[in-house]
């Protein structure tokens, strides 16, 4: 390896890169991770505000960015959110699946309601994100699909089996597009975060974050930034021979 090829191993510029969820928490530190890596971006949330706002943050840091309002639950909204990215842009490189529904109703009090509700945001909608997307990932040199899963997917807990189940059905989809669009050079992987500092974590009762961070080795919250490097890992050539596979940044906390 060369100097040349060295510095193009994170190096993002001239990709497009849609990450949903991006205006808060672990997609806004995402995607501030790829413009600065020199990467287009485009944010995705439900509120229009809040996209604007992540947007002009973004563009303040030097990349190019926009935002488009869009509910996870949607598929029609998914698709004009890949329509709109791609004419502002001229097509998408990366997708990353973030946008989350933390859901919890224990068993025996479940609603269909919830249960669709979990279902549309956490599964649903990123299957047909990416199915929407595929054509244009299809035509890029650099296609990368990043699903943000959880160690909940590993983990037990009460109350929580819908987002529990969700998270590990997107494993099982991240490993089935793997074997599907390698052939059309896509690669598709997932991060499993433990807990980290985020509106949502915040939003448990404090005993329930105690016990949280009691089970990780380093004994504190993870920052959203943390979650930045395994990302780049994944969606930049330097991840070039992953695919199909979960990268766990949870402080040492998940049984291997």
């Amino acid at each position: 390896m060369d100097r040349t090829s060295f510095d193009r191993l994170f190096d993002m510029t001239d990709r497009t890169v849609v990450v949903t969820g991006g205006t808060r928490g672990i997609g806004l530190a995402l995607a501030e991770g790829f413009v600065l890596a020199g990467a287009r971006v485009v944010v995705a949330s439900r509120k229009a505000d809040s996209c604007e706002e992540a947007a002009a943050h973004l563009r303040a840091l030097g990349g190019q960015a926009i935002g488009v309002p869009t509910h996870a639950g949607s598929v029609d909204d998914l698709g004009a959110l890949v329509d709109r990215t791609v004419a502002e842009f001229g097509g998408l490189d990366v997708l990353v699946n973030n946008a989350a529904n933390a859901l919890a109703q224990p068993i025996g009090d479940m609603t269909t309601e919830a249960w669709t509700k979990s279902h549309d945001v956490n599964v649903r909608g990123p299957v047909f994100l990416v199915q929407k997307a595929l054509p244009h990932l299809r035509r890029s040199e650099h296609a990368a699909v990043l699903n943000m899963v959880s160690v909940g997917a590993f983990n037990f807990a009460p109350t929580m089996s819908m987002y529990a189940a969700g998270k590990a059905a997107m494993m099982a989809f991240t490993r089935a597009m793997a074997a599907e669009f390698v052939a059309d050079g896509i690669r598709v992987n997932a991060i499993a975060p433990g807990p980290v500092d985020t509106d949502m974590m915040r939003n448990n009762p404090q005993q329930a974050i105690d016990h949280m961070v009691g089970g990780t080795l380093v004994k504190r919250l993870a920052t959203a930034d943390e979650m930045v490097g395994a990302a780049l890992l994944l969606c930049s050539d330097a991840g070039s021979y992953m695919t199909g596979t979960v990268i766990i940044v949870d402080g040492g906390g998940t049984p291997r």
